[in-house]
């Protein structure tokens, strides 16, 4: 075994492409391990236990998503790379059909691919291996019913993760994005996009959204930091309905002793407000009180712009589709750079997420995005896990370097 433990196993039935990764990967500090054929992956799949695979998505006799589909069934947790000579719209397909399987998928790599770029993505995946959480697949769980998240909340079976945010211009870590997860006793940790829409039918986002914004508060007043960070939390559009809302979140700032100013609300742009005056009282009280506001998966929605007019954002968060494929699709670039110079122009602070390469981050810094997020810099983490990240931080380890002494 190599030093870190890191073994990388192969599925590619072209042999020089099997060379090329091993004597990267090797060079980098893995031990390799190479099959031509799905069945024969899965043999040396459960004898070896890789902690990183690289899976060409043509294969003769079962494609590479039919074998992320077998992975997750099989509740593989090793990081994943997706290659394919198929193009980037088709990789993009297969990495998002794995995330939303569950699967650790750390980038996707398009023939014929450089050296670097696949350095980049073990590195990641180190990254991301280290860090990790344990997740089983949730796909048996079709609906949920009141009594159910009733009790999950209860039984304290929500919890938070954080994923730190940094500032692109220094490399300081300015603060967390905390995303739920439900710590089912049954199922392991399920996913929001599992959930929420049932929570949302069932009508307890409003109790969900205040027992994360209390978890997330208490987790803020317990950081002994230099200088304030910040946390993120999502708010479904359901929440706009309620007039109590402002008043609760306000009197949780208060209690917690955080100025709103350092808490950052996102709204999913797919879950249009209603356009009702409940909804524009909600809105303009929270950043009456402080609160910023800000508009989640910016681009993905097909109501961008209205959203944009009617509503009093602060913060534009560029969806991760975009990012991850910038490199690889001029559209991609297009978006994102406009996007981030439509920010500036609206005095709107613009958030890149999804950033899972050095060479996106020093893009994103480039094209002066202000604050960025992703696997990159580091995964959600458990509470404690993110106090020591928050302890251990210097830009420096980043990799390839990202800032200068004089930035």
């Amino acid at each position: 075994m190599t030093p870190h433990g890191m073994r990388l196993l192969i599925l590619d039935d072209d042999a020089e492409v099997v060379k090329f990764i091993s004597h990267v990967a090797e060079t980098f500090g893995f031990e390799t391990r190479a099959a031509t054929l799905p069945s024969e992956m899965f043999s040396i799949l459960a004898e070896w236990k890789p902690t990183h695979l690289a899976i060409d998505l043509i294969m003769p006799d079962m494609d590479g998503v039919e074998v992320l589909r077998e992975l997750a069934d099989k509740s593989v947790q090793a990081a994943i790379i997706v290659t394919s000579g198929m193009g980037i719209k088709v990789l993009e397909a297969a990495r998002q059909s794995g995330i939303r399987r569950g699967l650790n998928i750390v980038g996707v790599l398009p023939k014929p691919f450089s050296v670097q770029a696949l350095r980049e993505l073990l590195d990641g995946g180190k990254k991301g291996t280290l860090q990790a959480p344990t997740i089983r697949p949730a796909a048996h769980i079709v609906s949920c019913s009141k009594p159910d998240f009733l009790e999950a909340l209860e039984a304290g079976q929500f919890v938070l993760y954080y994923q730190p945010k940094i500032d692109l211009a220094l490399g300081n870590i300015v603060g967390f994005e905390a995303l739920v997860r439900w710590d089912h006793p049954v199922y392991g940790l399920i996913f929001p996009d599992t959930f929420i829409r049932a929570a949302e039918e069932c009508g307890v986002m409003t109790p969900l959204t205040y027992r994360c914004f209390d978890i997330g508060l208490q987790w803020l007043a317990s950081i002994e930091h230099g200088s304030p960070l910040t946390i993120s939390m999502n708010i479904s559009a359901v929440n706009f309905i309620d007039l109590d809302l402002v008043d609760r979140l306000h009197w949780s700032c208060l209690r917690s002793k955080i100025d709103p100013s350092r808490v950052t609300l996102e709204l999913t742009e797919t879950s249009a407000v209603d356009n009702t005056a409940a909804a524009f009282d909600v809105m303009s009280r929270l950043r009456i009180k402080g609160f910023t506001i800000g508009i989640d998966d910016f681009g993905t929605g097909y109501s961008t712009m209205m959203q944009l007019m009617r509503l009093p954002f602060s913060e534009i968060k560029i969806d991760r589709t975009f990012v991850g494929t910038m490199h690889e699709n001029q559209e991609s670039m297009t978006i994102v750079d406009s996007t981030i110079e439509l920010g500036q122009r609206l005095g709107l602070t613009t958030v890149a997420e999804g950033v899972e390469t050095a060479m996106q981050m020093r893009t994103l810094r480039k094209l002066r995005c202000d604050v960025a997020q992703g696997y990159y810099i580091a995964r959600p983490m458990i509470e404690h896990q993110a106090k020591r990240f928050l302890a251990e931080w210097s830009p420096r380890q980043m990799g390839p370097m990202i800032w200068t002494e004089h930035g």
